[in-house]
């Protein structure tokens, strides 16, 4: 316990390091270096953490502009931006749908798959992300954020941490 209250005294979200900082704003602060990176990656096909994001999910079958938007995570008018430019960079096309034509089918073009491909290396990703870790560090920070990534306990008790015993 003593160290528990040693740990809990050097943490200073108002400290200029990091090692001081709650881990809420190590995660965000972490996750912002992450994106500015990639996104400068991206920026070569004319694409974004974002449209990247959306070309993964047509990658699977053709969605409404609704359906895109729940899956990313983001409004409909905020969709609507991002399939805009990526229209425009010849990506996806809109066609109206069969049965309702107030609604659109977003597809993938052929350039869209192709951009997605060539510019989502999976080792430049990675290389990112875990520079100055030592692998054994990289894979447990894959183990960790995808616990914090997962879906909320449903039901549970929120004293309990996930995987204790209940």
């Amino acid at each position: 316990m003593v160290q528990d209250s040693r740990a809990a005294q050097s943490i200073d979200p108002a400290s200029p390091d990091p090692a001081h900082w709650p881990v809420g704003r190590l995660l965000s602060s972490a996750a912002r270096r992450v994106e500015r990176d990639w996104n400068a990656h991206l920026a070569a096909w004319d694409l974004n953490h974002a449209s990247q994001a959306v070309l993964a999910h047509l990658l699977r079958a053709p969605m409404s502009q609704r359906e895109l938007a729940t899956a990313s995570g983001v409004t409909e008018q905020t969709m609507s931006r991002v399939l805009a430019r990526m229209e425009r960079s010849g990506y996806v096309t809109r066609t109206p749908h069969d049965d309702d034509r107030r609604r659109h089918v977003i597809t993938i073009t052929d350039a869209g798959r192709s951009a997605f491909f060539v510019a989502s290396d999976r080792e430049l990703a990675e290389a990112m992300v875990t520079r100055g870790l030592t692998p054994e560090q990289a894979e447990q920070l894959r183990q960790l954020l995808a616990v914090v990534a997962g879906e909320p306990d449903k039901g549970g008790d929120a004293d309990t941490p996930r995987g204790s015993p209940g």
